[in-house]
């Protein structure tokens, strides 16, 4: 159990891991999943369950005298693919948090990664200037 919510822990696909990122898109995976691997991070990547739905409210079917034949109930649509998805790493001391501002990872080209790089704000990791002494 996670002390508090920056450190979550969960079993994906029977693996115990430390959590990522939940709800998160195709593109973001794989650019996280590139970049956990090409830190050494086996990463686990899981579809996010469906959020719960509300049941749909019976319809009453019209009723007509002398009519013995009733419309068949309709029939529930089979689930969709996930389109989100959590991903986790088997490293249960990684904390995305920590690993960013601990400027413990690293890019392809040797880069550390910034927190802009991280969020997908910015294409290239810039580390010349600090993150507190950047003016936006």
């Amino acid at each position: 159990m996670a002390i508090n919510k920056n450190h979550e822990f969960e079993d994906l696909d029977s693996i115990k891991c430390a959590i990522v990122e939940k709800n998160a898109s195709p593109e973001r995976v794989a650019f996280l999943k590139q970049l956990l691997e090409l830190n050494k991070y086996q990463v686990v990547v899981v579809g996010s369950p469906a959020p719960k739905a509300a049941p749909a409210a019976p319809v009453a079917a019209p009723a007509v005298e002398g009519d013995a034949t009733t419309p068949a109930p309709p029939v529930p649509e089979a689930p969709a693919a996930p389109t989100t998805f959590t991903v986790g790493v088997t490293n249960l001391t990684f904390n995305a948090t920590n690993a960013i501002f601990g400027r413990q990872l690293k890019t392809d080209n040797g880069t550390i990664v910034t927190l802009a790089y991280w969020q997908q704000k910015e294409a290239v990791s810039n580390d010349e200037v600090p993150y507190f002494e950047q003016v936006n």
